[in-house]
Order: C-alpha cells, then sequence, then structure tokens
C-alpha cells in the first residue's frame, strides 16, 4: 500500500464562454462558446455548469446534427437529465441552443474548435 503523497489532479480546461451582459432588450445571440471539440459528451459537462445560474437548470440543448457527433437523445449532466436534440435545418448551423424550463431559451454562437484564438477574438467581439 502506498501512503506517499498523491500527485494533484490535473485542472480542467478553462471553459471559453464569452457572454453578452445582461440586458432587457431580447437580441438573437446571448454569447459565444469555443468548444474544444464537437463532441457533446465531452463538451456539454464542462458548459452547463459555467452558465450563469440566472439562466436556470438547462433541461434540453438544441444543436446542428451535421457537426456535432456522441449526441444520444438524453445525458446526465451535473446530475441532472438534459435532453439533447439534433437539427438538420441550415438556419442556424453554428449556434446551440439551450433552454430552461421557465426560463426561457438562450441561443450561443459555436466557434469552431480549430478556430485560432485571433479567429474566436473576432467571433464574439462588438462591431465597430
Amino acid at each position: 500500500m502506498n501512503n506517499g503523497p498523491r500527485s494533484p489532479q490535473p485542472a480542467p480546461p478553462l471553459l471559453r464562454l464569452y457572454l453578452e451582459p445582461e440586458s432587457t432588450v431580447p437580441r438573437r445571440i446571448d454569447g459565444a462558446w469555443w468548444p474544444r471539440t464537437f463532441d457533446l459528451l465531452a463538451e456539454l459537462p464542462q458548459l452547463l455548469p459555467g452558465l450563469p445560474r440566472a439562466w436556470g437548470q438547462i433541461g434540453s440543448v438544441l444543436v446542428k446534427g451535421a457537426l456535432w457527433t456522441g449526441a444520444p437523445g438524453r445525458m446526465l449532466v451535473c446530475n441532472q437529465v438534459v435532453r439533447l436534440c439534433r437539427t438538420a435545418t441550415a438556419h442556424a448551423p453554428c449556434t446551440i441552443v439551450l433552454m430552461a424550463p421557465g426560463h426561457g431559451r438562450r441561443d450561443l454562437l459555436v466557434v469552431p474548435p480549430e478556430a485560432t484564438e485571433r479567429a474566436a477574438d473576432r467571433s464574439w467581439a462588438p462591431p465597430g
């Protein structure tokens, strides 16, 4: 039996998320998320706990089906079941829609994982 010091567990990667300031004016995009992969099973457990509490408990997620892998019908994230839905429509291929009962819908622009830091910064920089 080894009772010596244990090496620390590696820290989870930082969540790459930009959120627009809260506003009473409705908007189409609420922020931007830069995942490290297009694997929902790997990425959602990092995204959902990093969202503001005011957004409520996310009960379902809608993604563009062709981009994402590993998307079952449901998954357990932070001790809650999250329903995963795919769409084949091309109207919003670079977004993820987060829905919370009683709190509404939030849309995040998805920055492609392969994007450079400069490209990611430009994608969520305010125009002007």
